[in-house]
């Protein structure tokens, strides 16, 4: 196909609101999880480990069903894990509701996460397919970069819409509704951005299957200080979550805690659109430091709130440092990701999201009842701080390589070629 300067073109307007609502059950499922349970049980620490559980489902899943997609394409793939796991889903609220013991819950909620779909991941693989393969090639670095803004802002957006529903719904109707619905747009939206025709791009991506890299090639440094920052991101957002249901439960209300989880997802997704605006001179390695660094002031500001008022103001200041953080991870995993393995890469980076905000879920969840609200609250300053630090040893990677390109390069001398062939006035020598 002749390259065109248009995206849109080639998925269609139909393709946005697909590939966002399709997001909505994983946005809602770990929300939805621990609030059902914490509801019908009154235990924050089963809410955490049932939330734990899902995302241990995930990363178990997560890199295979990407290598599945690299290898078979999105459609094969993506069809069955989104009904069986709004199956499940819809079979979730029976299960707690009905007083099963704890082990068919995590059972269940383990499910969960093996079927989840990651329909963020499979969105910006897929997009990143289009642009290498379909794309003028000078406009394929900027869209790239559009491309990865606007994923991250529709990710942060999802997660403010996703536990504002599921605070509604559970206050409106009962604790199990977010999880029907989360059931019910699996079911829908999910098939369909299975089955859209943007999920025909090619298997293993644009550099085609005879040339996709190895899994190993995941694997390297480069790679895997974006899946541990992204780990740490998660883990931001399971301490807050965790510790924003203790607040609420010790004020009289869990299902708040979807509501003010919300809203730090405001500023973030508004941020997110706005890396848009930075100037290219502002490198990625530099916007990681930066943003980091608003997230872990803003963390600290949080665990020192004493009040709703203030944990309010220290929730939209942290969204202003998040988003713009998981924009610059999602774009460096895109210009890092070796060939033919973008969904891998992608599904790695969401992986270790969904199991960093579980597991610290449940850890968040069992120190809120051990030691205290205070001692929660301190966790997502923590998770802050590791971002901060993962940013700095991205920035000795990055020089490390650059010193040995360089050496590589002043190892690369002209080499003297001497070429001795007969004349009749005898033999001569010409060096090149």
């Amino acid at each position: 196909m002749t390259p065109d300067h248009s995206l849109i073109r080639h998925t269609g307007w139909a393709y946005w609101p697909i590939a966002f609502i399709a997001r909505l059950p994983f946005a809602m499922m770990t929300v939805g999880v621990l609030m059902l349970v914490v509801a019908v049980t009154g235990s924050v620490r089963l809410g955490g480990l049932t939330s734990a559980a899902v995302g241990v489902g995930v990363v178990v899943a997560g890199p295979l069903i990407g290598d599945l997609v690299d290898r078979h394409g999105q459609r094969r793939v993506l069809v069955p894990v989104g009904l069986a796991n709004g199956i499940l889903l819809a079979l979730f609220p029976l299960v707690v509701t009905v007083r099963m013991p704890e082990g068919v819950v995590l059972a269940t909620a383990l499910l969960i996460g093996l079927t989840a779909p990651q329909a963020a991941a499979m969105s910006r693989s897929r997009l990143l397919a289009i642009i290498a393969g379909r794309l003028a090639p000078e406009r394929r670095a900027v869209t790239t970069n559009r491309i990865m803004s606007y994923e991250s802002a529709a990710d942060e957006t999802a997660f403010v819409i996703g536990p504002f529903l599921v605070g509604i719904l559970a206050a409106l109707i009962a604790p199990w509704a977010p999880i029907a619905i989360a059931a019910a747009l699996s079911f829908g939206f999910v098939t369909a951005f299975a089955l859209h025709p943007t999920a025909r791009v090619a298997p293993g991506g644009p550099d085609g299957g005879s040339d996709r890299a190895p899994f190993r090639a995941v694997l390297s440094g480069r790679i895997l200080v974006l899946v541990a920052a992204t780990f740490g991101v998660g883990a931001f957002f399971g301490a807050t979550l965790t510790s924003l249901t203790a607040f609420a439960q010790a004020h009289g209300d869990e299902a708040q805690a979807g509501l003010l989880y919300g809203l730090m997802g405001i500023g973030s997704a508004v941020l997110a659109l706005g890396v848009l605006l930075l100037p290219r001179r502002f490198a990625l390695r530099h916007r990681w430091l930066v943003f980091s660094a608003v997230l872990a002031a803003a963390a600290v500001g949080y665990a020192t709130a004493a009040g709703l008022g203030p944990v309010t103001v220290w929730l939209l200041v942290m969204g202003l440092g998040v988003g713009p953080t998981l924009v610059t991870l999602f774009s460096l995993a895109g210009e890092r990701a070796p060939a033919g393995r973008a969904a891998t890469t992608m599904t790695l980076l969401g992986s270790a999201l969904t199991l960093a905000q579980a597991l610290t879920a449940a850890v968040t969840g069992w120190i809120a009842e051990a030691m205290g609200l205070a001692a929660a609250m301190s966790l997502p300053a923590v998770a802050a701080a590791l971002v901060l630090a993962l940013g700095g040893v991205n920035v000795a990677l990055e020089k490390r390589e650059q010193r040995q390109a360089r050496l590589r390069a002043g190892n690369t001398e002209p080499a003297t070629v001497s070429i001795r062939f007969s004349a009749p006035a005898g033999a001569r020598t010409l060096d090149v």
